[in-house]
């Protein structure tokens, strides 16, 4: 499945068609309590999608929908608890890419299999990083080509923050400095907020992140981003070159979030719970309440997300083999 924002409005207007059809099979079995379960911490872009999809997951699907954070080995707390929980649609994931499509590369004891252990429901949004620096970088790095050069002639300073060990931005940070032979010293956090906050501190240079994890903090006057990974320029940076323009080859990375559910869950678990997030994902407040925050609301059939799985893992092979990075685990 290719992700476009033609894509996107196709995907979100079949929502509202499928989700006023289908109101009656989904009253038939509803839940008393849906959880979703997010293995970042609160106020991140994985969180924030999390809430706002909560608030359209009342009735017919459920009584109440919540959010729990399971923070933790870089996700993977999240998914090994969704995995070991009935697949009757009460417990639902909420992951990004890289948990799904480049784990698998990187630890050699994974204790899931993302399309055995789980049951693709739907992509939730997509999103493109930024790389921000903070009061621990001259005022005068401008560009991501300034920062890698100040970076090599100031080792001390040559670091940056990612919400997770092998994750895309983690990734996205170290091939920046391989690009100009410097090599950066990655901090990982339990999300991106935690990194941004050490980064507003001067505690670490720069941060690798959501666009959107980074935007909310411009107000602060005390960070400023240097590029966006996207092929084009983000809408929520518009003043932001990409990696691309800035003379980087090869860097063009955008990421995405979905929704999930243990293994084996019936089709009819799983076309209710599809009906009703996607249906979630086509309401206005729900799509101008994650551009907000950077992210593009859309959603899939289950078998596009698994497609799209299969696809991006075959995808970040090559790219985890160049970095070289192996996990513990």
């Amino acid at each position: 499945m290719t992700i476009t924002r033609r894509h996107i409005l196709q995907s979100t207007g079949a929502a509202a068609l499928l989700a006023s059809i289908g109101q009656q099979a989904f009253a038939q079995a509803q839940i008393e309590t849906a959880r979703i379960i997010t293995g970042f911490a609160a106020g991140g872009t994985s969180d924030t999608t999390c809430r706002r999809v909560a608030t359209k997951l009342g009735p017919p699907y459920a009584n109440t929908c919540v959010v729990e954070n399971k923070t933790g080995a870089g996700g993977q707390i999240a998914v090994t608890y969704v995995k070991s929980q009935p697949a009757d649609g009460a417990t639902i994931l909420q992951t990004p890419t890289s948990i799904l499509t480049i784990y698998p590369h990187i630890y050699k004891k994974l204790p899931y299999d993302p399309l055995v252990d789980l049951t693709p429901v739907t992509v939730a949004c997509v999103f493109d990083f930024g790389f921000a620096v903070g009061p621990a970088v001259p005022l005068d790095v401008k560009t991501v080509p300034q920062f890698l050069a100040w970076a090599k002639a100031n080792p001390a300073g040559a670091n940056f923050g990612s919400p997770a060990a092998g994750s895309t931005p983690h990734f996205i940070g170290v091939l920046l400095g391989k690009s100009a032979g410097v090599e950066l010293k990655h901090a990982a956090y339990r999300g991106t907020q935690p990194a941004m906050l050490d980064l507003l501190g001067g505690n670490i240079s720069a941060v690798s992140g959501p666009i959107g994890d980074i935007t909310q903090h411009l107000p602060t006057g005390k960070i400023r981003i240097l590029g966006v990974s996207g092929e084009k320029r983000s809408r929520f940076a518009q003043d932001v070159p990409t990696f691309g323009e800035q003379g980087i080859k090869d860097m063009a990375h955008s990421e995405w979030f979905a929704f999930l559910l243990p293994a084996k869950a019936s089709p009819e678990v799983l076309n209710r719970l599809n009906g009703a997030m996607r249906s979630a994902l086509a309401q206005k407040d729900v799509i101008d309440g994650l551009a907000g925050f950077g992210l593009e609301a859309m959603s899939s059939t289950p078998q596009e997300l698994t497609d799209l799985i299969k696809k991006d893992t075959a995808k970040w092979a090559p790219i985890v083999k160049q970095v070289g990075f192996t996990a513990e685990g």
